[in-house]
């Protein structure tokens, strides 16, 4: 093969040229889960949207109903409260509030609910953010290879 054909055109990009020579970029197809709609692994845009909003709501509930106005109060709940809400909603109904509202679920690898154990280890390297940050080629995060979950749409 040609090094120009590895590399791919300029206009084309390494990508494609990789695609012609056999290689599979489809998201979440190497899980058994289909490439898009429901049932698909959740794109980076949706997961980021949702977590900011469970995020906002969480400091929002802090700041007003636990520190009552007070941001240094505030501030010492939000991570806590955020874990406890968490672990509640998706330990109950496999979704939280930002999640629902970007039509997101979080599930095991064979689509039932995760369990508890799951879902509390989940949520801790959640709330170390760390593992949130690092994807694999199906753009799930190390959280969720590490408890055996995935986020997929609803």
């Amino acid at each position: 093969m040609d090094t120009r054909e590895a590399l791919g055109s300029w206009i084309d990009g390494p990508k494609a040229a990789a695609e012609k020579m056999g290689a599979d970029f489809g998201r979440g197809e190497r899980l058994g889960l289909p490439k898009e709609g429901p049932g698909s692994i959740a794109g980076p845009g949706r997961r980021m949207g949702a977590l900011f909003v469970d995020g906002w709501l969480i400091a929002l509930i802090s700041y007003g109903l636990i520190g009552k106005g007070s941001a240094a109060s505030a501030n010492m709940w939000t991570t806590p409260l955020f874990f406890a809400v968490t672990v509640l909603l998706l330990a109950t109904t496999g979704t939280t509030f930002g999640k629902r509202l970007f039509g997101l679920r979080v599930v095991r690898l064979d689509g039932s609910r995760a369990t508890i154990p799951q879902v509390l280890l989940r949520t801790v390297l959640l709330c170390l953010l760390v593992p949130a940050l690092v994807w694999d080629r199906d753009t799930r995060g190390l959280h969720d290879k590490a408890v055996g979950t995935v986020e997929v749409r609803i």
